[in-house]
């Protein structure tokens, strides 16, 4: 077997198919999951497994992924992305609206991968043009990004994100008002299977939790917004969208989960901000990361005059 890295992880339920499990908690697409099983490189209990075997609760679920060539789409592009933070281990950016993450059908150029990968050096065998996304955004949400230049980073990085130490916090400004109590949404999150750009509050799908509270509101009656800050305590596809819709709380802009008709004000993309993020870095140690809110957010927030409610509870969002 050549070179390259080996990812283990642990099941936490029984039932879910490994080339699905390995998609959901890594960033190796499915179809390359189920060519690497095919090839013998996916283990569950240090047995060779087929895409389709289902994985027990407990159990040591491990792929070897070979050192690959770069690909031809993952060259360098001079696309503007703010850098918040860099030593030899990590790279911080602020995320516009806009930017696909990761080359992928679509978009196989101009993506965040795209912008940072001339930036990415390696010491410990990740190539430059396979930077170490850890956790992605969505397209038209914005904010801080922490992306790995090593594997050593890569893996202390993914851990923290698998054990839940990986604190991230966001603005959302919503269509209604939860009042001045925190508040939380423990809901299961699963791919929709009637449609599967979307994600669903599901019996059967993954455990997810999403705590908020609010920080300020405008407006009255049915007009009335406020402005939330959310704490992800698991990380699944569009989760936040997702609960704070189930919440009865469609985020404003957004154009799957959101209030249909609704976005009259101009507002050209969901109101979702990556504000803060805090990491365990392999050198720098513990680390908290800010993006201002983005420029656009803040116009929106200036066009609805003055808050009716004020509570921040961590200091300036800008």
């Amino acid at each position: 077997m050549s070179d390259g890295e080996r990812i283990e992880l642990r099941a936490e339920e029984t039932g879910q198919r490994v080339d699905r499990f390995l998609a959901e908690r890594t960033q190796l697409s499915r179809s390359a999951i189920q060519r690497l099983a095919r090839g013998g490189r996916v283990t569950a209990s240090g047995t060779a497994v087929e895409p389709a075997y289902k994985v027990h609760a407990g159990e040591a679920v491990v792929v070897e992924v070979p050192e690959a060539q770069p690909a031809l789409s993952l060259l360098g592009e001079d696309i503007p992305v703010e850098v918040l933070y860099e030593d030899g281990d990590v790279l911080v950016v602020n995320k516009p609206a806009g930017l696909v993450v990761h080359p992928a059908h679509g978009h196989a150029t101009g993506t965040l991968v795209n912008a940072v990968v001339g930036k990415i050096s390696a010491d410990t065998g990740r190539d430059a043009a396979r930077p170490g996304i850890v956790h992605r955004l969505d397209k038209d949400t914005s904010g801080v990004m922490i992306i790995a230049k090593n594997d050593v980073a890569q893996l202390a990085l993914a851990r923290q994100l698998q054990g839940r130490r990986f604190d991230k916090e966001y603005l959302a400004l919503v269509w209604g008002d939860p009042g001045d109590q925190p508040a939380v949404v423990e809901a299961p999150v699963m791919r929709d299977a009637a449609d599967r750009r979307r994600m669903a509050i599901r019996a059967g799908g993954r455990e997810s939790t999403t705590r908020f509270t609010r920080i300020a509101s405008y407006g009255t009656g049915p007009e009335r917004r406020a402005l939330l800050h959310v704490k992800p305590l698991t990380g699944r596809t569009h989760q936040i969208r997702v609960h704070l819709a189930f919440a009865r709380l469609p985020i404003v802009g957004d154009p799957v989960y959101g209030r249909k008709g609704a976005d009259r004000d101009g507002l050209g993309r969901q109101f979702l901000h990556a504000w803060r993020l805090s990491v365990n870095l392999p050198h720098a140690g513990p680390l908290t990361f800010t993006a201002p809110l983005a420029d656009d957010l803040r116009a929106y927030l200036a066009s609805l005059g003055e808050p009716t409610v004020t509570v921040p509870p961590f200091g300036e969002v800008g």
